[in-house]
Order: structure tokens, then sequence, then C-alpha cells
């Protein structure tokens, strides 16, 4: 009688990789695993009998996509059952795209294996996870979420959701994002959904175009156009495109430097010369280890043309870089999934809306971010179904609900932003800046964390290289406690974005919220080198230092905060830790003379560290009433600690505990 052995793994391929798949096989079992794959088929065994009791016993499904395998019914058939199973596990084995249907699972790149470590770690790491789980005896649909630092909720009341309605807004304002955020976002992570940055094999940088029209002032059309290349080439699969941020920095630093600091084997550059109604643009593509031209090209056309140009040259810049690692079928196959959807034929439109990201970037305060408004509704008139400039439009008002002190006017204009947001994406459902745009006024605006998570999940299935995408998800995980998650992302932008200041205070927030206080203070200060006016930071390391019970360090920090919310708030608690009440109490009263009922979370805050925890809890009820988006902090704010063990509070945060 022979012994059968449930094997952990199932592995689905083709039998032309046959050989590549017996050492990945070998490799395996060296590391502990138990597999299955078709060679334990014993002669005279029904074969087809064998294979459906193996793969629903396995706790994971490899499926290696190749050019062989997509045409095989068998592997098709397997991978869907272990997709519709939540145990799929893909790998890539010369960096084919999965079939359509597949492709919101990133596949691990094992093109360059052996040779390339880093994929089988990630593949160990993969499959740990399934396997893991799978021991623990939960299905997929009862998976936990990742424990926060202050103890999360569990996935087991996430089963009520569809039931939520009926409790009050307040309730489960921040316990929704612990819930229908973070449980969602780990089987996400767990298929490979925000892999990390180096699972794109051809790394590239699309640097500022020169202008060379004579008009500093016309250089919005120049930066444009570079950065809708960048936009175009970052939805391409198998490239990793550098953040447009760190890929324009004004440092001291030629082409090719500034290439090496971001990391990247080549570089797109070019200029544009703008002639009333023609362009000449010229564009190359360049190595960076030896310089070497890999294409360029020089265009003369009426301006009307520039869209068929900006296609064009994304089309080659792809077709030169990806058929290093792919073949010549599988780089059109991308460049055809790197094609721009929400965008306009209207150059009239077009020029509005680079005009408002000019404005838009600039970020200097209300004003740019209204010149901005304004540009893109000039767009839109122009060409009402122009899809990116509506997702624009909701971020421009967004960042005017952001700056506003009066609580009633920012909710008016976070009604606008999702409005906006929803007529982008009904336009254009494939629009990840427009499921961007809504899922970050969702949050911030109405504090609805169910609805912001699905667009932010559907934001980075379109589009997951874009380091703002990613940015905006990690920082969101981190509200609700889910840290492993949100480092993970945020590391993956730092590697996308290594000279944006915003990026690492983002990071520095993620790591406040972890309650990593010297990492916390170390990112800030990345940030103030980088921008030494940035907002928040400063506030960021005086928090830190506060809580490590540096007070003076802390009074320095908040002393350079330029925002004055932020500032007032740190030099309340810092100057009642000084033992100077009065100076604590003058702080208070400006901070409230100022924002009054727009400062509520910032008053629980106060209070809880001068002891008042009444007055804290008070203060904290009517943030949530009024869906101030300070409450955002709340489970994980080290400087509500002291009121964190009441019950009141427990009932603020937790609808899992009503």
């Amino acid at each position: 009688m022979q012994i059968q052995i449930v094997a952990d793994i199932f592995i689905s391929y083709a039998r032309a990789d046959q050989s590549k798949i017996a050492e990945l096989v070998s490799a395996l079992e060296e590391n502990g695993h138990s597999l299955w794959w078709d060679q334990q088929i014993e002669g005279g065994r029904h074969f087809a009998k064998d294979i459906e009791k193996e793969i629903r016993t396995a706790k994971a499904v490899i499926v290696a996509w190749s050019a062989r395998s997509l045409e095989s019914h068998w592997v098709l058939d397997e991978a869907s059952y272990a997709r519709d199973e939540h145990k799929l596990v893909p790998i890539s084995l010369e960096g084919t795209l999965p079939p359509f249907g597949f492709r919101q699972i990133q596949s691990i790149d094992f093109s360059n294996w052996p040779e390339d470590e880093k994929a089988f770690r990630d593949l160990l790491r993969a499959l740990a996870q399934e396997v893991d789980q799978d021991e623990e005896g939960k299905s997929p649909s009862t998976r936990h979420a990742q424990s926060s630092p202050d103890g999360a909720l569990s996935n087991g009341a996430a089963n009520g959701l569809t039931a939520m309605s009926a409790l009050s807004r307040r309730k489960l304002i921040v316990g929704g994002i612990a819930l229908s955020g973070g449980v969602a976002a780990v089987g996400g992570w767990q298929m490979g959904l925000f892999q990390s940055a180096g699972s794109a094999a051809i790394s590239m940088a699309v640097l500022r175009f020169a202008n060379l029209t004579g008009d500093e002032s016309q250089s919005w059309f120049s930066d444009g156009l570079s950065n809708e290349l960048r936009q175009v080439l970052s939805r391409n699969p198998l490239l990793r495109v550098s953040a447009p941020t760190s890929s324009t920095a004004d440092v001291d630093e030629d082409d090719f430097s500034l290439g090496r600091s971001l990391g990247v084997r080549s570089i797109l550059r070019g200029s544009v010369q703008r002639m009333q109604d023609k362009v000449r643009i010229f564009a190359e593509l360049l190595e960076i280890e030896d310089g070497f031209v890999k294409w360029s090209e020089s265009y003369d056309r009426s301006i009307e043309d520039v869209f068929a140009v900006q296609s064009e040259i994304a089309e080659m810049v792809a077709f030169a870089l990806v058929t290093q690692i792919a073949s010549e079928g599988e780089a059109r196959r991308t460049i055809e999934q790197q094609k721009a959807v929400g965008g306009t034929s209207d150059i009239k439109a077009y020029e509005a809306y680079l005009q408002g990201m000019a404005f838009l970037t600039l970020s200097s305060g209300v004003e740019t971010d209204r010149g901005a408004l304004e540009r893109f509704e000039a767009a839109i008139a122009l060409d009402p179904k122009y899809a990116t400039a509506h997702a624009a439009r909701a971020t421009a008002f967004s960042a005017i609900a952001n700056a506003s002190s009066d609580s009633a006017e920012a909710n008016r204009q976070f009604a606008s932003a999702i409005s906006a947001a929803r007529t982008a994406i009904e336009i254009e459902p494939n629009l990840a800046d427009g499921h961007q745009a809504l899922a970050f006024a969702l949050s911030y605006g109405k504090l609805d964390f169910s609805g912001a998570f699905r667009h932010y999940k559907k934001a980075l299935e379109l589009a997951p290289g874009d380091p703002a995408v990613l940015g905006n998800t990690a920082i969101f995980h981190a509200y609700g406690g889910q840290r492993i998650i949100a480092q993970e992302m945020i590391n993956r932008v730092l590697e996308l974005d290594p000279l944006n200041a915003r990026s690492f205070r983002t990071a520095g927030f993620i790591a406040l919220l972890g309650r990593d206080y010297e990492a916390t203070i170390r990112r800030m200060d990345q940030a103030l080198s980088l921008n030494p006016k940035i907002a928040s930071a400063n506030y960021g390391i005086g928090v830190a230092r506060l809580i490590k019970g540096d007070f003076p360090g802390a009074k320095s920090a908040f002393d350079a905060e330029p925002v004055s919310i932020f500032k007032l708030t740190g030099l309340a608690i810092t100057a009642d830790k000084l033992g100077d009440q009065k100076g604590a109490r003058n702080a208070f009263g400006e901070m409230i003379d100022e924002y009054g009922d727009a400062c509520l979370y910032q008053q629980a805050q106060v209070h809880a560290q001068w002891g008042d925890k009444a007055s804290a809890l008070s203060a904290l009820a009517r943030a949530f009433e009024t869906g101030d988006p300070g409450v955002l902090f709340a489970p994980n704010d080290p400087l509500l600690d002291s009121i964190r063990a009441e019950p009141s509070f427990d009932q603020l945060i937790s609808p899992a505990k009503l």
C-alpha cells in the first residue's frame, strides 16, 4: 500500500518549460517545501483525477506564465481555480504578461532566475504567507488583519460590514479603516498586488525636457510633455519609472549623475521648442553606464500633432527597453497596455490642463491651488469628456479644502472633489487618477473608509508603479494600524522617488503612527534636507521628541514649524511640560482664535497631554461629529494615549465592540 503525501504546493506550467520548472522544484524542495507537479503522475493512473485532487488539497498554486503556458487550456483552468480559491502565486518565466483576468495579481519576475536571487526570495515569502495562513486553519475569506501596535481589530467583525450603514457615522469613522481597509489590503498584499519596486526588470527616468522656446513662462509646456510621457511609460508593467519630483529635481548634477542617484539604468531626455502653431521636439534614450544612445529622434510638427508625437516617443522608448528582457511580441503587448486613458484630442484643452498642473505642482498655497482649479475648469469647458482634467479638478478641490480654516467651507470643497472624481470615473472607469482623487476625498472629506479603500485598491491595480497612489494608500493603511503594509508601500515610494521631500515626510508619519520615533525623526530630517520649508515635518519631529521626553528639543521643533495649527498645538503641549502654564494657555487660546471648530482634533490632543481627560474626550467626540480629518490619527496617535483606555474613547473608534 502506497502512502499518499499531501503536497503544500501545486505547480502549473507548460510542458515546453519543463527544464526550468525542474530547477525550481529542486530549489523549493531544498528549502523544505513539499511540491506536486505532473512529473509525479504514475503510469496507469487517471491523471485528470490526480491533478484535481492535488490542486484542491494544495495550500498554494504556483502558475508559471510564459508564451507557451498562455496557449495551454490546462494552465488557464488551473490558474482560474487557484485565483478563485485565493491561493494563486504567479511567476513570469520570461517577462510574459498574464492573460486578461489575471493581471490584477502581480507576477514575480523569474526571467533572470537563478541569477536573480531576489526573485526566489520573493517567491519564498509569498509561499510562506499562503502556507502559514492555511496552517492556522483560516480560509482566505476569514484571515485576520495584521496586528497594529494598539491592538488591531480582527476580521471577525468584517463579516458584518453590510450592516454597518445602520451604525452612526461617529461610531464607525475610524474602525472602518481597520476593518474594510486593512483586511482587504492584507489579502491584496498576499496576492502580490503591492509588490516591491524590484519586480520591474527595467528601470528608467524621464528627465525634465528643456524649454527652448526662449520664454521661461512657457516651461509649463515642456514640463507637461515630459510628465505626460512619464505617466504613459509608468503604465508599462515591465518598466520601473522614477517619479516626477525626483526625475526633475533641481540638483547640481548632470543628467547621468542624476540617473545614478535615482538608481536607474536608462534616462529619457529631450527638448521642446514652441513656435506659434508649430512645435519642435527632440528626444533621446541613453544608457547610464556607458552613455550609449539607444534611440533618438527629432520631430517638427504642427501643435495639433503633439499627441501623436507623445505616443510615438513612448512606444519607441518602451520597445527599446522591454525587448532587452522580453520577446518582440511581448514588448508590443506591453505597449498596448501602457496606452494612456482619459485624455483629450483638443490641443487647447490639453494646454489648459498642463497650465493647471503647473500651478498644482507649485503647491505654494491656496492661490496657486485656485489658479490650478481655474485652468482645469477651462480645459473641461473645451472638452467636457476630458476625464484626466476632471480628476485633476477633484485634486484641486481637495487641496483647497485641506487649506481651509472654515470647516463648513472645507466640507463644501470636499463635496465638489467627490463629484468631480466621480465624473472622471464615469467618463473613464480605468483612470487611476480618478480613483485616487475619489479615495482621497472620501477618506479626508467624508471619513468613508470602506469607500475610499475600494478606490485606492482600484487605483493600485491600474497604476501599481505610481508613487502618488502608493504614498496616499500607504498613509491610509498606517491610519488603520496596518503598519507592515504601509511600510512596504512607502519603501517602494522611496525607491521610485528618492529626491522627493513629501515622500520622506509621509514615511515619517508612517513611522510616527507605528511608534518608531527614531525613524520618525530620521525621515523628517531627510524631508527637511530636501525642502527646508516643507510643512508639518518639524511637527512630526516635535511629537517624536515629546514622546521620548525631550521637551526642549520638542519645543525647538515646534518653533520651527511653518503651519500655525501644528505649531500652536505643539507649543501648547511643550510649554505645559516645561512648567510654563501661561505660555501653554496663550498658545492654546491663539489656536482657537485662529481656527475655531476647525481645530477640534488638536484641542483633544492638547487636553489629553494636559491630563484633562473629560475635555479631551469631549473635543474628540465633536471632532468626529463634524468630520474633522484629524481623527484619522486617532487610533494610533501617541498624543491621545492618556485617554485611550477610557470606554468612551474605545466606542468612538471601534464598531467591533459596540
